[in-house]
Formats: C-alpha cells, sequence, structure tokens
C-alpha cells in the first residue's frame, strides 16, 4: 500500500501519483504501522460520534482541519468545517469496519434499497366514507371544545378556591 503525505489517503500499489490532491503528489510506500492514514471527513457532531466509535473500538484517533476549508471558529465559536480523521495504518482496517458499522461510511459498490410497503399493508387500511369523515370531524371539534371549556372552568375554580382562603 502506498499514501499521499499531504493529504494521508491510501492508495494501491499501481498508482504512483495521488488522486485526492488538487495538484498531483507523488505517493510513499508505508513502512511504519502507525503512520496516520485518512479515514474519513466529518464535521460537527459526526466527529465527535466517529471518534467515540473508534475510542470505543480501542483505535487511536486525531482530527484535522483540512487546509483548504477557511475556519468558521473566529466567527460562530464553534468550528463547523470538515476536519479529516486519521487513524494509524495498522488499525485501518478495523476503524474502517466500525465506521461502516455505524453508518459513518457506506461501503464501496453499496447502494441503499427502499422497501416499498407491501401490498397487504395497503389494503388493510380503508378510505373513510365522506359521512364518516364529517361524522369524525363534528365529534373531534365538540371535543375540543369541551376541553376548552373545561380548562376554562377549572381555572375559574381555582382561582375562585384560593381567593376564597384569603377573604
Amino acid at each position: 500500500m502506498k499514501y499521499c503525505k499531504k493529504c494521508k489517503h491510501i492508495h494501491d500499489d499501481k498508482f504512483e501519483i495521488c488522486t485526492e490532491c488538487r495538484k498531483p503528489q507523488r505517493l510513499y510506500p508505508i513502512e511504519e504501522e502507525n503512520t496516520p492514514v485518512f479515514l474519513l471527513s466529518a464535521s460537527g457532531f459526526e466527529i465527535g460520534r466517529v471518534q467515540a466509535a473508534l475510542e470505543s473500538g480501542g483505535i487511536p484517533s486525531d482530527s484535522v482541519s483540512r487546509k483548504n476549508n477557511i475556519s468558521a471558529d473566529a466567527v460562530t465559536g464553534s468550528d463547523i468545517n470538515d476536519r479529516d480523521i486519521l487513524v494509524p495504518f495498522s488499525a485501518y482496517e478495523k476503524a474502517y469496519d466500525i465506521c461502516v458499522g455505524i453508518g459513518a461510511i457506506k461501503p464501496e459498490g453499496e447502494t441503499i434499497t427502499i422497501q416499498e410497503p407491501d401490498a397487504a399493508a395497503e389494503d388493510e387500511q380503508e378510505e373513510m366514507s365522506p359521512a364518516k369523515r364529517t361524522t369524525v370531524k363534528i365529534l373531534s371539534a365538540i371535543l375540543l371544545i369541551i376541553m376548552f371549556c373545561l380548562v376554562i372552568w377549572g381555572t375559574d375554580f381555582i382561582a375562585e378556591f384560593l381567593t376564597g382562603l384569603f377573604k
């Protein structure tokens, strides 16, 4: 495996130039197991969530500010820019699996599928007839008026009771 010393992204051995940097950067072989490598970019709450998951998995991590972002820390009091999360190369695979498990990284080639509701479940729901819908609306309005009256009468009763104590 090779990595870019500037952006810390990992590349296969077949690459000679970093595909992530804006300007072509030469790739270097990873010689030490503790070489920090790029895991993902995150911002705000997501940084803390990912780092907490990595910490609970026993993986040290660090977040560094992206070079191309201007920090909003001076204006807002909190850094809302994307930050790169780096992990040691020896723990990269485990960190990647943890991030997939918590939903921070979507595995390559995987698509998100939305299940359509069953046709049987749709058949169970019946349409209300106009007469039934009107009846439900009228009863709901009457119950709402009754609730308002009870609140007003209850408040009046409590007020009368309290003024009676001080006479």
